[in-house]
């Protein structure tokens, strides 16, 4: 065997056996921890405590300032008139603000008509102030605007307690899981390794919805016909243990 094969024939083998003893010494000094992923869930009652009403106000321009200026004067004169006698001005939020171009279908291809501005408004009435909304729904429609629906929703400070009290509920439901999964096994829970939130679940309760043939009258029975009651919130969190 000629001398450079020799030489390069003992490199790839040195090389070899070293790659082996560093990977053997790898497993050996390196042990996999038990653990156990669990998933933890709570459900909650809860009462909604505001009652929100929602606008849809759109409007059409050649152009875009056009739109806008037609829209913001129906926006305007609905804020105005409902925080004249009815609700203060911060109880009235902007959901959504659009301007874009409109188009129609012609002879099998679009045309160009202009443009469209579309204004989401969301206004809120605590428990209190309920009998307002006829009102309110009436100011609305009769300054042009469109009543989109009409929900029982928990306010935002309520919605943060109760996801705090059934994410920590979710929590406590995991680690009897994880505690009785692991007795079972003849071990013990040891410490916590991770944990993600999986879900919130609320949703409001819808009072009304705009659809072909309903309109204002058929709202304000709904709101009259209907009381709000207590709904389910969810939660589910994951947690992995390491036991020993």
């Amino acid at each position: 065997m000629k001398p450079q094969i020799q030489i390069t024939l003992i490199i790839t083998i040195a090389v070899l056996l070293l790659a082996g003893g560093i990977g053997y010494i790898y497993i050996k000094t390196t042990t996999l921890e038990n653990t156990i992923s669990v998933n933890g869930e709570a459900i909650l009652k809860a009462k909604p405590d505001v009652l929100t009403i929602y606008f849809n106000i759109e409007t059409k321009g050649n152009s875009a300032q056009e739109a806008k200026d037609n829209n913001a004067k129906i926006v305007n004169n609905i804020i105005e008139k409902i925080t004249k006698d009815l609700i203060e001005k911060e109880k009235i939020s902007t959901e959504n603000y659009n301007i874009y171009e409109d188009y129609i279908w012609e002879n099998n291809k679009q045309k160009f008509v202009g443009y469209k501005a579309s204004y989401n408004m969301k206004i809120e009435l605590n428990s209190s102030e309920i009998e307002k909304a006829g009102k309110i729904i009436d100011i609305g429609v009769n300054e042009g605007a469109k009543l989109s629906y009409i929900n029982f929703e928990l306010s935002k400070k309520k919605e943060n307690e109760y996801k705090a009290k059934a994410l920590e509920e979710a929590s406590k439901d995991a680690r009897i899981k994880a505690d009785s999964i692991s007795a079972g096994l003849g071990k013990k829970v040891k410490e916590i390794k991770s944990i993600s939130a999986l879900e919130f679940n609320y949703y409001p309760w819808r009072v009304y919805e705009s659809s072909v043939g309903d309109g204002v009258v058929v709202a304000k029975e709904s709101l009259t016909n209907i009381l709000p009651s207590e709904r389910e919130i969810n939660a589910r969190v994951n947690i992995v243990f390491s036991i020993k």
